[in-house]
């Protein structure tokens, strides 16, 4: 029974991902709006550098300072001992 209803939910997901596929229009890209006015492309370098690498830096700079900031115990002390060092 548990596999009939997988079978149905997988049918249903992919019927309704062709649907949606098949009536949406390719969003009219070679019909120009009004007021349009695009500017030039990016070239391959610039594209790859925006989307790709700039992302992956910004996520080693933040994990640099969350890793060179942390202020949290060091591993091998416990609660008890941090708690009586202190006083």
């Amino acid at each position: 029974m548990d596999k009939k209803n997988a079978l149905r939910a997988g049918a249903l997901a992919a019927g309704t991902t062709l649907m949606m596929l098949l009536m949406s229009s390719p969003a009219l890209a070679l019909t120009r709006d009004d007021g349009d006015d695009p500017g030039q492309g990016l070239s391959v370098i610039s594209t790859v550098g925006l989307y790709v690498l700039l992302p992956i830096g910004l996520f080693v700079v933040i994990a640099g300072l969350v890793v060179m900031l942390d202020k949290s115990k060091p591993k091998g002390a416990t609660s008890s001992e941090s708690s009586s060092a202190k006083v």
